[in-house]
C-alpha cells in the first residue's frame, strides 16, 4: 500500500496534489485498508481531485 498519493493534471501531466496516506492499520494490506475509518474520507478527496480534471 502505498504511503503518498500524487494526482497529476491531465496533459502536459503535472503534480496537482500529493496526499499523505496515514490509515490506522496494522497491516497494510487492500483488504484491511478498506477497512480503516479514514479509507473514504482518502477515497472522496481523490475522486474530488480527479473529477476536477474530467474532460467536458
Amino acid at each position: 500500500m502505498a504511503d503518498r498519493i500524487i494526482v497529476l493534471t491531465s496533459r502536459p501531466g503535472t503534480v496537482k496534489k500529493v496526499i499523505d496516506v496515514n490509515l490506522t492499520v496494522d497491516e497494510k494490506t487492500p483488504f484491511r485498508a478498506r477497512s480503516a475509518p479514514e479509507f473514504k474520507d482518502y477515497f472522496n478527496l481523490i475522486w474530488k481531485e480527479l473529477s476536477q480534471n474530467e474532460i467536458k
